[in-house]
């Protein structure tokens, strides 16, 4: 764990600021989660403050509380350039570097002339002015209640930021199968619920809203999974045509590879899906037991993200992209035979 310049931190939040909370591209549960709550506490605590996100986030995180009152980089830039420029600290939530956030709004933050706090749980952080981070912990939702625990506010969880925080580890864990889900996260979860997270509409807002289509592209993504027995291996491809046939949305993929990681004997799982808008291969990787895919995606394809679950992306075509991936198995057969014992 780093912990770098909190009583520094908590000193500067006694008097109001204005903050901005920003989290990663493509935000996910954990994404929306982490930042929604920490808005709410920190409005609470008196400060005036606004999400900014990169880009679109899926329709099933829409629900969220306050959710409505997120700037979106890419389709309200004045207003969120406004707000970071008028903005006296920038939290950085669930992502580790200044990249993830894309091109345009990275350029603007690299002129922030103002401290960075991050809070996150990947690997290999940044260096900013204050930092949260610990690799062990299965989700920034968690580190959220757990910096509001070290200022000793955990009366101020109400049933909107349990609620925010909840669906980030839900998400993130898997629905609490991952092996970074601790006693430590139950408890946790425990304490959410009593605090008015209703778990039940939680679990049924995110994975109980699917549209027709997104359940055919499923079919499709399924249809397209490849075995390899071999290496304990399994992997999905999808399309940009076979997305535009099934009329895809922001969110539509998400989980769709660890259908691949539940196969029984598969240890390994990825999914490559064309992403035409940035012209790239972008990768999802899983794994069980021992093997770091982290390593794996930050070694071959420009990626990281924790041992058994990492993003990474290809500038090559679909099919060289594959042989890519391929071709790398056969230096890790025996380490993917020993990886996790049923």
């Amino acid at each position: 764990m780093i912990l770098k310049g909190f009583e520094e931190l908590k000193t500067f939040l006694e008097k109001p600021k204005n903050i901005v909370i920003v989290g990663h591209r493509n935000p996910d549960g954990d994404a929306m989660g982490s930042t929604l709550a920490l808005k709410l506490y920190l409005d609470k605590k008196g400060h005036s403050c606004t999400v900014v996100v990169p880009n679109e986030y899926p329709d099933f995180l829409h629900w969220l509380p306050s959710s409505d009152t997120t700037y979106r980089f890419d389709w309200q830039n004045t207003q969120s350039q406004r707000a970071i420029n008028n903005s006296d600290i920038i939290f950085l939530l669930d992502f580790n570097a200044l990249h993830r956030v894309g091109s345009d709004m990275q350029k603007t933050l690299e002129k922030y002339p103002n401290d960075f706090a991050m809070i996150d749980h990947h690997q290999q952080p940044d260096d900013v002015k204050y930092m949260y981070s610990d690799v062990e912990i299965c989700s920034t939702c968690q580190m959220v209640y757990q910096f509001i625990e070290m200022n000793a506010d955990l009366a101020l969880i109400d049933a909107d930021i349990a609620t925010c925080i909840y669906t980030g580890i839900m998400t993130d864990t898997g629905s609490f199968r991952f092996r970074s889900t601790t006693s430590t996260t139950h408890r946790i979860i425990a304490n959410l619920i009593d605090k008015g997270a209703k778990n039940d509409r939680i679990h049924n807002n995110v994975y109980d809203a699917n549209s027709y289509n997104r359940l055919l592209l499923l079919g499709k993504a399924l249809s397209n999974l490849q075995i390899l027995p071999t290496y304990n291996t399994a992997y999905i491809t999808l399309t940009s045509e076979e997305k535009k046939r099934f009329d895809f949305q922001k969110g539509d993929t998400e989980g769709v590879v660890n259908y691949a990681l539940s196969l029984k004997g598969i240890v390994f799982a990825a999914i490559f899906i064309e992403d035409e808008e940035q012209g790239i291969i972008k990768i999802s990787f899983r794994s069980k037991g021992e093997f770091s895919v982290n390593q794996f995606a930050r070694n071959y394809f420009h990626g990281g993200g924790h041992d058994n679950a990492a993003g990474g992306k290809s500038n090559d075509s679909m099919e060289n992209t594959i042989i890519k991936f391929t071709s790398l198995l056969p230096k890790y057969k025996s380490e993917l035979e020993t990886s996790y014992e049923e």
